[in-house]
């Protein structure tokens, strides 16, 4: 059976959960949603359990990731040898370069990751990550599906049945 991972944003364990139980439903699969660190915001803290949990994943399970922990997502799906599942929705995702937040640490300038299929999704509305990232990300992932939402703030109320369909059109 397939199964969504989904990564929570910073500090938004419980405020993400809505969403990752949304998807769950209505996608009808189970979802993991592991609580990663408030207090240590590295990368390679949240990198870490992220990759243990991709490395018991299957191809064709789902990875969703809202926020910062899109952005640590990004990081782990680019790094060479990785293996996980081949689909990826990264939500309201903040971009770390010079003309984004512009945080050295979670700044992708890497190469895009090969061999995943990428969909953004930010809304209009979004008062936490502006959505001049979603332009920001979308030039630095030519490939990935871009999806603009007018309304749904932050925590995409209201369109977890539009991010679902977009998991939906790329099942196996």
């Amino acid at each position: 059976m397939r199964r969504l991972l989904f990564a929570h944003g910073a500090g938004g364990f419980a405020d993400d959960r809505p969403i990752a139980d949304g998807l769950g439903k209505a996608l009808g699969v189970p979802i993991d949603m592991p609580e990663f660190s408030s207090d240590d915001m590295s990368l390679r803290a949240w990198a870490d359990p992220l990759r243990t949990r991709l490395s018991t994943m299957g191809a064709d399970d789902l990875l969703v990731a809202h926020s910062f922990g899109a952005s640590i997502l990004l990081h782990v799906l680019a790094e060479p040898g990785y293996a996980g599942p081949r689909r990826a929705v990264l939500l309201a995702m903040p971009n770390w370069g010079p003309n984004g937040w512009g945080v050295e640490e979670y700044d992708f300038a890497g190469t895009p990751p090969s061999g995943v299929e990428l969909s953004l999704h930010h809304c209009v509305d979004d008062e936490e990550v502006p959505f001049g990232h979603l332009d920001l990300n979308a030039a630095l992932l030519p490939d990935a599906q871009v999806h603009r939402h007018e309304v749904g703030g932050h925590q995409l109320v209201g369109q977890v049945e539009a991010v679902a369909a977009d998991l939906r059109a790329a099942a196996p």
